[in-house]
């Protein structure tokens, strides 16, 4: 039985519009979002739904459980804000402090519309759709904590699947995805070089730990180069650094912070091996010791082949072959749907949704204070994941 939900979704237009522009004025940060989550829970009474609450976050997990046997279906939509000064001019811009920077406000928007056309045919529904409303992607790895807090349990199964779509600028109306690699794993590297403070004016007293921090810094750029393939290309940028409080002392400690981005699970665990290797010999070399901490904060995205190819050709079926492209590269962005995509086949794909009139190749990024993101677009982003969970429910 197919389903045309792009027509059915013009309905909810005016209604998920509203939704969204509510959520845009009252962004909230990180894993605790009490509004967010009371205006998903009232956007979704009334509906067939069997609803779960986070414990240590402000999650939403509601299951649609059809009135026919088939496959369990995740679909996602991320919940939280940044703390960004918005700078849009709306008028229904944020006023707070932050801001919805990163579209999350119409991911939470499109899964309450994908809820309510999905529940508007629950008895033809094969299988089960869980809709997974996750807080805490900015940094705080919802997902991983909505997972160790038993969410495959509440469902009733692991999913046999799962999709999940981000807005961007873009040219709009366009999906974008791509097979295997689509974002890089985000880790974080610190430094610090330990060694004896003095007076500035008798640095032969001393052990500057600032020479060897800014040679390991200048030394980390050509360890990349040296020692990674340039076919798994790793984007490292040192962002941070911290030494002494006055200008004639020579302090005892120096530390630097550097954002990294793997496209692979063998170069995250290689590259500090590397760094640790390369920052204790450069501390040897000036009569100091270094500390290293790597922390893997989010791992590779990593979409499934299969699934990937499905979400291409049943998209392109619903909305026109031309509203589908295929990415050639992967994005150095992260994202935390990586820990579900670890545990489940699945596919992450972009939704570009600039304003008319804005030229794509100039809009505001995802994260700037400017960033436009037109919600017209939110029919066709609901008709969407609705659509990939139907078509994939029949499929078994």
């Amino acid at each position: 039985m197919t389903i045309d939900f792009t027509t059915e979704a013009l309905s909810l237009t005016t209604e998920l519009r509203d939704l969204r522009r509510e959520l845009h004025r009252n962004p909230e940060l990180g894993l605790e979002l009490p509004y967010t989550q009371k205006m998903i829970l009232d956007a979704l009474e009334g509906l067939p739904l069997e609803i779960t609450t986070g414990q240590g976050l402000n999650s939403v997990v509601a299951v649609l459980r059809g009135g026919k046997p088939g496959p369990t279906i995740l679909l996602r939509g991320d919940m939280d804000a940044l703390p960004v000064e918005e700078a849009t001019g709306l008028d229904y811009a944020s006023t707070n402090g932050n801001m919805h920077a990163c579209g999350h406000d119409l991911h939470v928007t499109g899964l309450v519309g994908a809820a309510k056309l999905l529940s508007a045919h629950q008895a033809e529904l094969a299988g089960t759709v869980a809709f997974m409303f996750q807080p805490g992607e900015e940094g705080q790895g919802g997902a991983k904590i909505m997972l160790e807090e038993g969410m495959f349990e509440s469902i009733g199964a692991t999913p046999d699947a799962a999709y999940a779509i981000h807005v961007a600028p873009g040219v709009p109306g366009t999906f974008v995805s791509r097979p295997g690699t689509v974002m890089a794993g985000a880790n974080t590297l610190h430094v610090t070089m330990h060694g004896k403070g003095g007076h500035s004016s008798r640095p032969e007293d001393s052990t500057d730990p600032i020479r060897p921090l800014m040679e390991f810094g200048q030394a980390l750029y050509s360890m990349i180069t040296g020692s990674f393939s340039v076919f798994d290309p790793i984007v490292a940028e040192v962002t941070q650094l911290e030494a002494g409080n006055a200008v004639n002392i020579i302090p005892a400690t120096a530390k630097l912070g550097a954002s990294v981005r793997t496209l692979s699970a063998e170069s995250t665990t290689k590259f500090p091996v590397l760094a640790t290797q390369l920052a204790q010999s450069i501390a040897a070399a000036h009569g100091c010791t270094a500390e290293v901490v790597w922390n893997e904060q989010y791992p590779v995205t990593i979409n499934d082949a299969q699934e990937t190819e499905f979400v291409a050709a049943t998209l392109k079926d619903t909305f026109g072959a031309e509203r589908y492209v295929q990415a050639p590269d992967p994005v150095m962005g992260s994202e935390d749907f990586s820990f579900v995509l670890n545990e489940v086949p699945g596919a992450f794909l972009f939704f570009f949704v600039s304003p008319e009139g804005v030229d794509p190749a100039t809009a505001a990024t995802n994260h700037s204070p400017e960033v436009l993101f037109d919600d017209a677009h939110l029919p066709d982003q609901a008709a969407a994941l609705a659509t990939l969970a139907w078509a994939r429910s029949l499929r078994g």
